[in-house]
């Protein structure tokens, strides 16, 4: 097993001005369809002041054959390499009392014990409260809808707070599964959220899942994700999308048939936003060190 000391950087100086944090997690590959849960994070980042807390180095854990690193010239004009990145970046939030970090990387191709480790061990020194692990699949939805997000969590408090399910699933998994049952083990509180795609789209990107991540990120962990700005790429690409389907009557059709079922589904109630944030605070408040714990 890989020492994490040698693979783990960790920046003190940064980790002594976060305020209590939780941490977010998407990696592309199998767990990111249509790199919709990775897309999700980097559109929060955007309006967050951040900087970088850990890094985990790229060597060990990835087939170069597969996973090329990418040349590129940097603004003096010189040559650079960029390598696949897994940094835990630290998002501010103005409203916010709490802190996000955010680890929005790449699923590594080996060694993922030791790159779970790596996860685990970055949460202990932050001394984080919660892990959201965050992913997109693809699945039997329009494309002309909002997707629902489906929530699912190990640890009960949480799953009765925030009207989750106990996670049912069983066959292959990437490492976001992995993960999560690595977390269940060490009893560190999580969440996974995952949101569907359209299959039928064939890996285009579609906003409208993002747009669904960002809104349930941010009624869950009562920050501000930027989601409403996404509505010209919503538009942009349901232009695309509609073009592509209107070629062809069968996916008319089948279209509609998604739309029908879809439709009374969604009309199942589901708590607000404001209960989602104030139900997960008072779960947070719960995981924090008092001081008759010191």
């Amino acid at each position: 097993m890989l020492d994490i000391d040698e693979i783990l950087e960790f920046d003190d100086a940064v980790a002594r001005r976060i305020r209590d944090s939780v941490m977010v997690i998407g990696l592309t590959g199998w767990f990111d369809a249509a790199n919709v849960a990775t897309r999700a994070l980097g559109w929060m980042a955007k309006d967050a002041p951040s900087g970088v807390v850990a890094s985990i180095d790229p060597d060990p854990f990835f087939d170069f054959t597969q996973q090329r690193p990418e040349a590129y010239l940097d603004e003096d004009g010189d040559r650079q390499i960029r390598w696949p990145e897994n940094d835990f970046e630290v998002l501010r939030f103005p409203d916010s009392m709490r802190d996000v970090v955010v680890l929005n990387g790449v699923e590594p191709h080996v060694h993922w014990s030791s790159f779970i480790r790596c996860i685990t061990s970055v949460y202990e020194r932050l001394e984080s409260s919660l892990v959201v692990t965050v992913g997109a699949v693809a699945d039997a939805v329009p494309h002309t809808r909002i997707p629902q997000v489906v929530g699912s969590s190990t640890n009960d408090d949480l799953c009765r707070r925030l009207g989750l399910n106990r996670p049912q699933y069983q066959g292959m998994t990437g490492i976001a599964g992995v993960l999560q049952t690595e977390l269940d083990r060490l009893s560190i509180p999580a969440i996974s959220l995952r949101v569907g795609v359209p299959h039928y789209l064939g890996g285009a990107q579609h906003p409208r899942s993002v747009t669904a991540l960002l809104q349930h990120l941010q009624h869950v962990l009562g920050v501000k994700t930027g989601h409403e700005k996404l509505g010209g790429e919503i538009s942009r690409w349901q232009e695309l999308h509609d073009s592509a389907v209107a070629e062809d009557e069968q996916a008319q059709r089948y279209v509609r048939m998604l739309e029908v079922d879809f439709d009374r589904r969604i009309e199942s109630v589901i708590p607000t936003g404001d209960d989602l944030a104030a139900e997960l605070e008072e779960f947070l408040r719960g995981q924090s060190p008092t001081e008759d714990d010191d």
